[in-house]
């Protein structure tokens, strides 16, 4: 049946958005990782204990939870258009002034990016996860999941890209160019996609949540389990496996900086191929496997400490995580249509606070018993948490 010139032009616009979303998470894989190459460095440059540097995760996390919040206005009142170009932007001005000043400077600058990220990142999942409720994902129970998990590719390829030029930069000593180009990069980009045809603000009805409701049932406080530990568990894993390494002795100091390389990648190849993946394995399947193999990695990571099994602990991790949270994502948008919009702001919220604490609690617990090791035991514990969760709920 031959389609309309409207449903060509709808199409055509996806395909702008699709992929204007698909770049924009290439510089917010970047800025979401930035802390974990960065802590060695900025451990040195600021002279740091565990408990600060654990601060500056808090401080990330809690900066994009106000920003998840502003997001939910913004999508709910304006629809996509402010939410994104605010959070380039934001992201753009925090990453510019990161290693110019001191140490509370370093705060503030981590807290603007960290805004800016809290902005852009729901608002692009559900973004990519909205268009793609069209025929193919009607069609393909797992389009969607496909849909998000390519966007959260992007993703990795720039947590991957992050890990490998602040190693090279920091060698070289071009690490303040390196994040000025970030910053030019978010420029260019919001005024390239300052005019793309973005959907509108929901009209009044159409997203409304009934909260009483839903929070009488499991499946809203279950989205909310996950959405508060898997965000935390994986940025506790990249943000503190670095730190983890230099303490090995010798060989992994040299590698503390590359080292969220390895996690972030095999993270990145497992998106790369989750597309793939999910057409012929259940959604139900991928996330127990995933979250099961995930707690064997953090484990050869804690118990086997030298270098080799810590890299290979780290990309058995990595290749476990890569499709668990655009499944989450893309059932949420499934199960609640155009609410998602305003529970997305929830939900997302917990996944700011996750980072921000779990991070952050490993170092505190580090700090405090003398071992990064026992630290890295919390999300270890929430990963078995949520494999668990998955066996019953799922």
């Amino acid at each position: 049946m031959p389609t309309s010139h409207t449903e060509q032009d709808q199409f055509s616009s996806n395909r702008k958005l699709v992929l204007a979303g698909q770049i924009a998470f290439f510089p917010t894989g970047i800025l979401t990782t930035l802390l974990g190459p960065m802590l060695p460095i900025l451990l040195a440059r600021w002279a740091l204990n565990d408990t600060e540097a654990g601060n500056l995760f808090l401080v990330q996390f809690l900066a994009s939870l106000v920003g998840v919040q502003l997001s939910g206005v913004l999508l709910a009142r304006w629809g996509f258009r402010p939410a994104f170009l605010s959070g380039l932007l934001l992201m753009a001005a925090g990453v510019a002034t990161l290693y110019i000043g001191s140490h509370p400077q370093g705060l503030i600058s981590v807290a603007t990016y960290g805004l800016g990220l809290g902005l852009i990142v729901p608002t692009d999942n559900l973004l990519i996860a909205e268009i793609s409720t069209g025929a193919e994902a009607n069609s393909n129970a797992g389009a969607r999941a496909s849909a998000v998990s390519l966007l959260n590719f992007f993703w990795g390829v720039g947590a991957v890209f992050c890990s490998l030029m602040v190693a090279w930069t920091a060698a070289h000593k071009l690490l303040p160019f390196f994040l000025g180009a970030v910053a030019i990069f978010l420029v260019l980009l919001a005024w390239m996609m300052r005019n793309l045809p973005f959907p509108p603000a929901a009209k009044a009805g159409e997203s409304s949540v009934p909260w009483r409701d839903l929070l009488k049932g499991p499946t809203i406080w279950f989205f909310a389990a996950v959405f508060f530990l898997y965000p935390g568990a994986e940025t506790a894993v990249g943000g503190w496996i670095g730190s983890y390494v230099s303490r090995l002795g010798t060989r992994g100091a040299a590698m503390a900086s590359i080292m969220p390389a390895f996690f972030w990648l095999a993270l990145t190849l497992g998106r790369a191929l989750g597309t793939a993946f999910l057409r012929h394995f259940s959604e139900d399947r991928v996330l127990r496997f995933g979250y099961g193999t995930a707690v064997a990695g953090i484990g050869l990571i804690l118990w086997v400490p030298v270098l080799s099994g810590v890299i290979a602990g780290a990309l058995i991790t990595g290749l476990s995580f890569a499709t668990l949270y655009p499944i989450t994502v893309a059932r949420l948008s499934q199960r609640f249509g155009l609410a998602a919009r305003s529970i997305g702001a929830v939900m997302f919220s917990l996944a700011s606070i996750g980072p921000a604490l779990i991070p952050w609690m490993v170092g505190l617990t580090s700090h405090t018993t003398g071992s990064l090791r026992a630290g890295l035991l919390l999300p270890l514990g929430a990963t078995i948490v949520l494999f668990l969760l998955h066996v019953v709920q799922w």
